[in-house]
């Protein structure tokens, strides 16, 4: 037995565009799109017109593959961050993330996800060729490669050919430190972590 609609198509066209969200199956996308519509003139219009906005002018940095307005994008063209250091992330996700917690003022370099020959992503995939290219270019001003992928197979993968790829550049490659983290209980923690952790251990 099929399903009718239940709203005219432009309705089920919110819907169906709300559903493609990260996080949102059907039934949340229809919550989501009957409460805009609820809110049209506080919710829907200005959302429509936010979006149109972004559509027209949002690019993606040529640099680092950052998501901005402009082109070299405002991290990229900052005098007061370090232009040495660059820190290697999967998505622009990760990148704000790590600036939300504002540890370090250097610039970055977005890959666009992991190697993962399973699903058929290979290097060739990645902006992998145009983060050697920027540290060939350089011309030594960058020192240090930080390399803050997810500590999942895929990542750790990643995390082994960027190494490998940047070995002849003279450049430090270094990685995120993996382990207990802040305020965490060790009852709780999963075993990989704990691993990790006495691993990598420190002096006190």
């Amino acid at each position: 037995m099929s399903s009718k609609p239940i709203a005219g198509p432009e309705i089920e066209r919110l819907i169906q565009l709300l559903a493609r969200l990260p996080g949102l199956g059907p039934r949340s996308a229809r919550r989501a799109a009957l409460h805009l519509i609820k809110k049209k003139e506080q919710l829907l219009v200005p959302l429509a017109a936010a979006a149109k906005e972004a559509a027209d002018k949002v690019r993606v940095c040529s640099d680092c593959g950052n998501v901005d307005t402009a082109d070299p994008c405002s991290i990229c063209t900052d005098p007061r961050r370090d232009p040495g250091t660059i820190i290697v992330v999967e998505d622009v996700s990760d990148l704000w993330a790590l600036e939300r917690a504002a540890a370090m003022s250097c610039r970055y370099h977005v890959l666009g996800g992991t190697l993962s020959p399973l699903d058929g992503v290979g290097p060739e995939d990645l902006n992998i060729a145009g983060l050697v290219d920027r540290v060939a270019s350089s011309g030594g001003a960058i020192k240090e490669i930080i390399i803050a992928v997810n500590a999942t197979v895929e990542g750790q993968t990643t995390a082994h050919y960027l190494a490998d790829q940047l070995a002849d550049t003279g450049v430090k490659v270094s990685r995120l430190a993996h382990g207990v983290p802040v305020g965490g209980e060790l009852d709780y923690l999963d075993e990989g972590t704990l691993a990790a952790a006495l691993q990598r251990r420190s002096d006190f």
